[in-house]
């Protein structure tokens, strides 16, 4: 039946269709209703539902015919519609995933990837509620009534050139889009992004955030490294626009070099000291000194310290470069049986005090150990009976092992050796025998 809507009511609408009748809210039409005053005074086409003689009660719905027509347009729509396909449609709907757009008679879903070749966020920042798109037709499911839309597609893919517009070793410029962790996107041109990941930020800083070097919205220049089309990839490099300053390294810092550091860093297995910006190298803990045990190396520097070092290596592919201090003297170890032979009496000082003897530190530097056993040619009750810390004495080197680092010292037999020789010192004359035997025979 055709009517006219004459008015508004508790739930509904009242319809002229000869006689009044009650349109339900909910039979108005088939999409969404913001407000039932605007159906006032309009006419339309509405199918009874219900009649009540009795109570001359009469229900009608408009939204029923509505769905009679879009499914029968819907049926002929899907008989006609092909892939490739040119249509146009409204937005109706807005999700995170994409957008649901009515084709006239069908309902298709334009998907987030298939709305642009750059890269965006949510849907809602290309379209909105009741815009009117055109769109590509990609995919049709007749049996079960989908459509699949896409707007990307009536471009051309800005990827199918790329490998020959953006070939590696390209200087490019952009826009930094969006900041990661492992590193910052930048748009090349639209539809077009490109990384550039941390380890690719600077020759010489250990980039952790790549907020230390760029900012969102920033315009950077950068070269390109590599690109993979099928993946839509492209990899990009910020500190291959500057000078890498570990080209020049091996030439100026050869093997053997001595050098002047910095220490910037210490840790438990030794110090990171600088040897220009961006060019640091290590002195391993073993390296720090040839004759004294260092534990830590805090022992023998401190942090903004000035010192003195030899290039022991160099690895330019790594960035590693290895220097000692050691090495800016002679290992007396290596001459230790030609200027402290065993039987060599030498001074030095008591550094330490064991249950099983004392460490001594000699005039090189060097430390030895006087076994308990080589104290003395007296019986005693602990080390400490016989000499104390920091105490000065003399000893003999009874053995030298250059191979591990070990000297052993003995006062027993300096002390055996000097009474000898005070024995040997004495001289019996006849006159002295005489005596002695006159004292015996008295």
């Amino acid at each position: 039946v055709h009517g006219r809507v004459i008015r508004k009511v508790k739930g509904g609408l009242m319809v002229d269709i000869g006689m009044e009748a009650f349109l339900p809210g909910s039979q108005v039409d088939n999409k969404r209703i913001k407000n039932l005053d605007d159906y006032l005074g309009q006419q339309f086409d509405f199918k009874i539902l219900k009649i009540n003689i009795e109570r001359k009660n009469v229900v009608v719905s408009r939204r029923e015919l509505l769905e009679e027509e879009r499914i029968s347009k819907k049926a002929e729509l899907l008989k006609t519609i092909t892939e490739g396909d040119m249509r146009h449609g409204t937005v109706k709907n807005i999700t995170d995933f994409g957008v649901f757009l009515d084709l006239d008679g069908i309902d298709g879903l334009l998907h987030i990837t298939d709305m642009t070749w750059k890269r965006i966020k949510h849907p809602s920042e290309m379209v909105e509620l009741g815009q009117e798109l055109e769109v590509m037709i990609l995919n049709v499911d007749k049996e079960k009534g989908r459509v699949a839309l896409g707007l990307k597609q009536k471009e051309s893919n800005p990827w199918e050139e790329i490998e020959a517009k953006y070939p590696p070793g390209t200087r490019i410029t952009g826009k930094i889009v969006n900041l990661l962790p492992y590193g910052a996107f930048i748009e090349i041109e639209p539809g077009i992004e490109g990384l550039i990941h941390i380890s690719e930020m600077s020759w010489v800083k250990n980039v952790t955030d790549p907020a230390e070097i760029v900012t969102k919205g920033e315009e950077v220049e950068a070269i390109v490294l590599s690109v993979q089309k099928d993946e839509g990839k492209i990899s990009l490099g910020l500190k291959q626009t500057e000078h890498n300053p570990w080209d020049e390294v091996e030439e100026k810092y050869p093997v053997g070099a001595q050098v002047e550091t910095e220490v910037r860093n210490l840790t438990n297995y030794g110090a990171f000291v600088g040897l220009e910006p961006g060019i640091d190298g290590l002195i391993h803990i073993s390296d720090l000194s040839w004759i004294k045990k260092v534990s830590h190396p805090s022992e023998m520097l401190k942090k903004g310290e000035k010192v003195e070092a030899i290039v022991l290596s160099v690895d330019k592919d790594s960035k590693k470069i290895t220097l000692g201090i050691k090495q800016l003297t002679e290992d007396p170890w290596e001459t230790i049986e030609k200027t402290m032979p065993v039987d060599t009496t030498v001074e030095g000082t008591v550094t330490k005090i064991t249950a099983f003897g004392a460490f001594v530190k000699l005039e090189n530097g060097i430390e030895g150990l006087i076994h308990a056993n080589e104290l003395s040619d007296k019986s005693f009750g602990n080390v400490g009976d016989i000499v104390t810390v920091d105490e000065l004495v003399k000893a003999i080197v009874i053995k030298i092992d250059p191979e591990h680092k070990k000297i052993a010292l003995s006062m027993k037999k300096l002390v055996v050796g000097e009474n000898q020789i005070d024995l040997d010192d004495i001289t019996v004359t006849p006159e002295a025998t005489e005596a002695s035997s006159d004292e015996e025979t008295s």
